[in-house]
């Protein structure tokens, strides 16, 4: 049976359980033609790179299915038709990789970054007030007192 990934954005005014019950809702879509989901991530309530249907945010949920081709373009027709569906995108895959994807791994490295401030300095420049304006006048004044005497 063909493998597929599908990643979902639904709307951000519905719950995280109303996401839930809609992966749910897909799983008895493709389980009426022979289908299974393998994987499920839920990677929560992410900002959009642009507006779609007037949002800015969206819950995105990533599956893994196994299913045939006639599944497959049902859930695709249905969710369409969903109002709490925001995009859908479906793309066939060799394998399911198991492991969590890059996403949530990500969102694990986020802890390890170090404190912010600290040993930092106001600005661009090592006084933190454009310092290098700052230097030019004071070369400037030791050349200037260098060429009076």
């Amino acid at each position: 049976m063909p493998l597929y990934e599908t990643v979902l954005i639904a709307r951000n005014d519905v719950s995280q359980a109303q996401v839930e019950t809609l992966v749910e809702n897909i799983s008895g879509i493709l389980g009426e033609h022979g289908g299974t989901i393998r994987k499920r991530e839920f990677w929560g309530l992410r900002a959009l790179a642009y507006r779609i249907k007037k949002n800015r945010k969206g819950h995105y949920v990533l599956l893994g299915i196994e299913a045939p081709v006639e599944a497959m373009n049902e859930m695709s027709r249905q969710m369409g038709l969903h109002d709490d569906v925001l995009r859908l995108l479906t793309l066939r895959v060799d394998e399911i990789d198991e492991t969590p994807s890059p996403i949530l791994s990500r969102k694990d490295d986020r802890g390890d970054r170090g404190s912010r401030g600290g040993a930092r300095s106001g600005g661009r420049y090592e006084s933190g007030r454009g310092g290098r304006r700052h230097n030019d006048s004071s070369e400037t004044r030791d050349h200037n007192a260098a060429a009076a005497e």
